[in-house]
C-alpha cells in the first residue's frame, strides 16, 4: 500500500485558501518551541494560529515549565505574519500516568507513545471544536522519531468525535525538520534530549552512559 503523503495534503489545503482569499483559524498543539519554531513560519500567513501548549506528559513539572516560558519566548521574538496567540493548557501528570498503566516498560515509539499522542490530539480537538476553530493540528509530526501515519490516524479519530476539521501534516518534509533545528540555533532556543515523560527520559540517561 503507497504512504499516505501527508505533507501534500496540507499545502493543497493552504493553496485552496489562498485561492479563495480565505485564513481559517487554526489551534495548533505544540510540544515545545524548537519543534514549533519551523511549523510556525511554515503556516504563518495562511491560518490565523492559536498555539495550545497542552503536554501532561512532561516530567517534571520545572521541565514543562521551562518549555512554555521557551513557547512564549519564541512567539514573542519570531516574525510571523498576523501574529500567533497563546493558550496554555493546566498541568496534570496524573492523566498522562493514567494512561500509560500496564506500559511502563515499552520502549519509546510504541504503544504508551501513542496513547499519549491521543491524549494531547482529542484534547486539542476538543477545545478546538469548544471555541469554534476551523482547524486542529499539532507540531509533534515535525520529528523523525514521531509516527506520523499514526499521528495523523488518531488527529482524524479525534476529527470525528468531535467534529472539527483535523490539519493533516508530516512537518519534518521539505527540510522541516532541518529547519526547525536552523530556527533553534538562531533563537538560541532550549532543546531538550528526551520527549518529556520519565520514562522517555530514562532512555535519554541511558544513551547518555552508552556513549
Amino acid at each position: 500500500m503507497n504512504k499516505i503523503n501527508y505533507s501534500l495534503k496540507t499545502q493543497s489545503i493552504m493553496d485552496k485558501n489562498k485561492r479563495e482569499h480565505i485564513m481559517p483559524s487554526l489551534l495548533l498543539h505544540a510540544c515545545c518551541a524548537p519543534c514549533s519554531s519551523a511549523c510556525l513560519e511554515y503556516l504563518s500567513g495562511h491560518f490565523d494560529i492559536t498555539v495550545f501548549y497542552f503536554n501532561p506528559n512532561i516530567s517534571p513539572q520545572s521541565e514543562f515549565e521551562k518549555r512554555l516560558a521557551e513557547e512564549e519566548r519564541l512567539l514573542s521574538e519570531l516574525p510571523l505574519e498576523g501574529g500567533v496567540k497563546l493558550i496554555a493548557g493546566q498541568y496534570d501528570y496524573s492523566r498522562f500516568l493514567d494512561i500509560s498503566k500496564g506500559l511502563e516498560d515499552c520502549p519509546e515509539g510504541g504503544e504508551r507513545c501513542f496513547r499519549c499522542y491521543r491524549l494531547r490530539l482529542e484534547e486539542t480537538a476538543r477545545l478546538a471544536k469548544e471555541r469554534g476553530f476551523d482547524y486542529f493540528c499539532t507540531t509533534l509530526t515535525i520529528s523523525p522519531l514521531k509516527n506520523s501515519e499514526k499521528l495523523n490516524e488518531i488527529g482524524y479519530e479525534a476529527a470525528e468525535k468531535y467534529g472539527v476539521a483535523w490539519l493533516p501534516s508530516d512537518f519534518k518534509k521539505k527540510e522541516g525538520y532541518k529547519r526547525s533545528i536552523e530556527l533553534s540555533h538562531q533563537y538560541n532556543l532550549y532543546r531538550q534530549d528526551f520527549c518529556g515523560c520519565a520514562f522517555s527520559r530514562a532512555e535519554a540517561e541511558k544513551r547518555r552512559l552508552r556513549k
